[in-house]
């Protein structure tokens, strides 16, 4: 399912002019993902959100982590794919939009306005089917001024096909901390709820999540860009293992030692300890 991302453009490329296996299609140049891992996003830019009120993108930021997602809204289907795989793996998380984390969709096309960007949040939103999420997923539109600052800073490249009228674009989503710093790239239309917990709790530096979170997440599981997925490691494994190992024989030496002090073995009671018989 991860090739739909490059097949759709492939596929739209191909409408527009034959071209060969290893050549990249003119019309592609600049499309994809160049990931800015620990790069701060610029908080001052300006936006619209689906009520027409006038928001910067730090008004998102502070107190939770965000996933960002830029699509547009009338995309023919790679931008519902993405949207509906991120809206099946936040349906198998016990957490929440918009009491854990928030999620804030921009489209790329600066004709779109308010309105479309309303109806798609009702729509998605329905789907979801959590009401917390009316006030924790948010959908945005802007100038091209505003969208191209904010692509560049997250590494999403696209173009407009003034040919087709679409705008090509991979699929990818991107987690940011409350800081406004970007901590992880998921570049896919399937995204698994144990997925985006991980990338979350990466993501809220360590704020939300329970201890056996973090223990499974830092010791036992990687992200694996190429399955698009966390995996488990196995050097993390042994090290885990071996620090247990450790803990267990560090507790059994102290019970022996213990069980094994001067004193601590009761004499017979029928052997007499003083005095005459």
């Amino acid at each position: 399912m991860r090739t739909i991302s490059i097949l759709a453009i492939l596929f739209s490329a191909r409408a527009l002019g034959q071209t060969f296996a290893d050549e990249t299609p003119k019309e592609l140049e600049g499309v994809g993902i160049v990931e800015h891992l620990d790069e701060q996003i610029p908080g001052h830019l300006v936006f619209t959100d689906e009520q027409g009120r006038e928001v910067r993108i730090e008004d998102y930021l502070g107190e939770r982590p965000v996933i960002f997602t830029l699509n547009y809204y009338r995309c023919p289907m790679l931008c519902s794919l993405t949207l509906n795989g991120l809206v099946d793996g936040m349906m198998d998380m016990e957490w929440t939009c918009g009491e854990q984390y928030e999620i804030v969709t921009v489209s790329i096309n600066p004709d779109e306005g308010s309105d479309i960007a309303l109806q798609n949040k009702r729509g998605y939103v329905a789907r979801y089917g959590r009401d917390e999420a009316h006030d924790g997923w948010h959908f945005l539109t802007g100038s091209q001024q505003s969208i191209k600052a904010l692509a560049e800073a997250l590494g999403f490249g696209y173009r407009f096909e003034p040919r087709s009228g679409e705008y090509l674009h991979t699929a990818s989503i991107m987690f940011v901390t409350p800081s406004g710093r970007i901590s992880k790239y998921m570049n896919d239309v399937r995204f698994a709820g144990r997925d985006l917990r991980f990338a979350l709790i990466e993501a809220s530096e360590g704020r939300i999540g329970t201890a056996m979170d973090r223990l499974l997440l830092f010791n036992c599981f990687q992200y694996d860009p190429d399955a698009a997925s966390y995996t488990p490691n196995v050097w993390k494994l042994m090290r885990l293992s071996a620090v247990m190992t450790m803990i267990v024989l560090v507790i059994g030496l102290i019970i022996l030692g213990r069980s094994g002090r001067p004193g601590s073995i009761c004499a017979p009671s029928h052997l007499s300890t003083g005095g005459s018989a």
